[in-house]
């Protein structure tokens, strides 16, 4: 007997684009996909550094140091990445970038000008861009205020008028909100959304299921106008997966809730100690 047929609310992400700005691509593979991009003479492509496969001779390949891509030097500092690799192709025929993605998922071929110019999204979820697109840290270095958005959670934004390729672990999903409809979504799930979507974090204070046990998941209202694409499999639960079941134990940038509990149990111990010392004395 077959499943019963019902239609989703989700669509499968299908590119678009505008007729007169085609960019040439292949996206070859299942799990682990690899991006080729033709570029045209005196064209160029921007990828993150260690995510190229293989170029043709006539491209010039240089890492140059920008700035606005990862919030500059106070990025450098806590160990990000502050350059970017830049692929030029000086001939006067057309070249081709093998871009491959850094952990199993899908690539998500965007053309900004469908989405008004500007989209949110993971600091971990862009790929390569083409011509103009520029990115930019969302994420403040000394912060004014401490509420919680989308700035925070997402912590990059594309803006211009070209071509970017992002990457999303696991299956990805395209979820299209009418005005004032809302969904809950996990937040490590959001890969990228328009910024006209009004993003609201549901159990900021996560202490208690951390102490206790639990996950550590964040649930965020998101309500439309707007696009948004989700992940199945963001790559930190991939990573904690893969930790959790390593000969070796876990670190405690992996597991912070193993580092609260230790900080709690060593807290009560002193508070025992002290206790009965006060009492011995009495």
């Amino acid at each position: 007997m077959a499943a019963p047929f019902f239609s989703t609310p989700f669509q499968p992400y299908v590119y678009q684009s505008q007729q007169g700005s085609v960019t040439a691509f292949q996206i070859s593979g299942g799990d682990v996909q690899v991006l080729q991009v033709m570029l045209k003479s005196q064209e160029k492509l921007t990828a993150k550094p260690g995510t190229m496969c293989y170029m043709s001779g006539n491209m010039q390949m240089d890492n140059n140091y920008l700035p606005e891509n990862d919030g500059g030097v106070w990025q450098w500092i806590f160990g990000k990445s502050v350059s970017s690799t830049v692929f030029f192709n000086s001939g006067s025929d057309d070249g081709y970038v093998g871009i491959a993605a850094p952990f199993p998922g899908r690539i998500l071929p965007v053309d900004l000008a469908n989405f008004g110019g500007e989209l949110l999204c993971q600091a971990d979820a862009f790929l390569c861009s083409v011509n103009d697109v520029s990115v930019s840290s969302t994420v403040e270095p000394r912060p004014r205020n401490i509420e919680i958005g989308a700035e925070v959670i997402l912590k990059q934004k594309l803006r211009g008028q070209g071509m970017a390729f992002l990457v999303g672990g696991g299956s990805v999903m395209q979820k299209i909100l009418a005005p004032r409809e809302v969904i809950t979504v996990d937040a490590a799930c959001i890969v990228a959304m328009t910024t006209t979507i009004n993003f609201q974090l549901k159990n900021p204070n996560q202490l208690r299921r951390a102490v206790f046990g639990g996950d550590n998941q964040l649930t965020a209202s998101l309500t439309g106008p707007g696009v948004v694409f989700i992940q199945s499999l963001p790559f930190h639960r991939l990573s904690q997966r893969i930790a959790s079941r390593s000969v070796a134990g876990p670190s405690l940038r992996d597991n912070p809730k193993f580092f609260i509990q230790i900080v709690m149990f060593f807290f009560l111990a002193y508070v025992m100690i002290v206790s009965s010392i006060i009492l011995t004395d009495v």
